[in-house]
């Protein structure tokens, strides 16, 4: 199979290109679910409480590392499109810097403060030993986090998709061994989760580093070169994905403090395995447009504005029955995924009609999830961070704030589901300006 990014793409051809993106990302969400099962099932639910609690620092990495990785793509994938390969590979070896140095300020600040972060993401006495415990040894992987979010993307992009695949497999696979080794067999709690999941983004960190410190691929590391016009492009093509990954950390400290008002610890933990659900599968969506967006950019970027509206069909299409399926094996699959989880009678419990509900947001999110991700590739970040800032943020708390008000805990449980069919009527709104109706913003004329 080509994975030239220039070709023409058949559905089937574009699907398999995405592909190795999908499976990479949903093994990336497999990191923290993975530490999850070890942790509910070996430690106890309020170890996995602790986990859910402190996990929004590490989700502020992710934003970033993915704000420079998908709008760095964009920048990146338009000038290979417009033959510009030495400012490409100049502006990834300065994404690349950036990023890295951002996160190891953030295991700096981590590591210096862990008490007062973990108190002011909402720890009691009970939880604090183990909040400060997983947030440490986390964040002392931190740079490994980094690179590892930027160079999933950025091999999509330097046209080794198959590479980022197996090195995310691998890494997850020794994530899952180690979690075994360190939790289970070494007794190490809930610092072993932490170190495993560590241990795992070392891999592809590392391997990822070697792949684009080699001079004989076409897009490699290079001298380091100060583009700030590119830089501060980057950061806002890919804002609307920092937005979505930031907007998790907020929704789960929100999450967090109504269900240990209304349900106490053990609703927190149901929460927490809710949003693993999520992650895996949103993971799906977020795999398939980190893989067709260098695609969508490099056409953007030739002028080809016919296989660019043969790619937004494919990919709606491929959305819209996805989206379906999906959801009904959320639903159906409910009870076993919660058991996977936990055995604890108060937690299955909410859980499992929690996961009930919460499953029809798989009908809307993957439209929204694509629906940002072509605009960031296109380079259009004001509309992506629209999308993005409202799907995540803004109707999320709106719903979370009032509709445990009528409905108590169901009403939590609504909240994401409501929130992202309401993104879908935005995001069709969004598609009618910019792809339907003829005039000059229009980009397929």
């Amino acid at each position: 199979m080509s994975t030239s990014i220039s070709q023409h793409f058949s559905p089937w051809s574009l699907l398999k290109f995405a592909f190795p993106s999908i499976i990479m990302m949903m093994f990336m969400s497999l990191y923290t679910i993975v530490d999850g099962i070890f942790i509910s099932r070996f430690i106890g639910s309020n170890a996995l409480s602790s986990l859910n609690i402190v996990y929004p620092v590490a989700s502020v990495v992710i934003a970033i590392g993915t704000m420079l990785a998908t709008g760095g793509n964009a920048v990146i994938s338009r000038y290979l499109g417009e033959d510009k390969q030495q400012l490409a590979k100049e502006c990834l070896s300065l994404f690349t810097l950036v990023g890295f140095l951002l996160s190891l300020l953030a295991s700096i600040l981590a590591h210096l403060f862990p008490d007062f972060i973990s108190r002011a993401l909402g720890a009691n006495d009970l939880l604090l030993a183990d909040c400060r415990t997983y947030l440490t040894v986390l964040m002392t992987f931190a740079p490994a986090c980094m690179l590892q979010t930027l160079f999933q993307s950025y091999l999509v992009t330097a046209e080794a998709p198959h590479l980022g695949l197996f090195l995310t497999m691998i890494a997850g696979v020794i994530n899952a061994g180690m979690d075994y080794v360190l939790i289970v067999y070494c007794n190490l709690g809930i610092a072993g989760a932490a170190l495993a999941t560590g241990l795992g983004q070392m891999v592809p960190a590392l391997a990822g580093l070697v792949f684009f410190l080699n001079q004989k691929h076409t897009l490699h590391l290079t001298r380091f070169t100060m583009h700030t016009k590119e830089l501060i492009q980057a950061c806002y093509n890919g804002s609307s994905e920092m937005v979505n990954q930031l907007s998790n950390a907020v929704i789960t400290f929100l999450f967090n403090i109504i269900l240990m008002r209304l349900a106490g610890p053990n609703g927190v933990a149901a929460i927490t395995i809710l949003l693993y659900g999520q992650f895996l599968f949103n993971a799906f969506y977020l795999g398939f447009s980190i893989g067709i967006s260098p695609i969508v950019g490099y056409q953007y970027g030739a002028g080809n504005r016919k296989e660019l509206k043969s790619i937004y069909r494919i990919s709606f299409l491929f959305v819209s029955i996805s989206s379906v399926i999906i959801a009904f094996a959320a639903g159906y699959l409910s009870t076993s995924i919660v058991t996977i989880f936990t055995d604890d009678p108060g937690t299955y419990a909410l859980a499992v009609t929690g996961f009930g509900i919460f499953a029809y947001n798989f009908l809307f999110s993957g439209f929204n999830i694509v629906s940002s991700g072509f605009f960031t590739a296109l380079s259009n970040g004001k509309v992506s961070a629209i999308i993005s800032f409202c799907r995540t943020l803004l109707f999320t708390v709106i719903s979370l704030l009032v509709l445990p008000q009528f409905f108590g805990v169901n009403g939590a449980w609504l909240a994401i589901p409501v929130a992202e069919f309401v993104t879908l009527l935005l995001c069709i709104g969004m598609h009618r300006k910019y792809f339907y109706v003829e005039g000059k913003q229009n980009y397929f004329h």
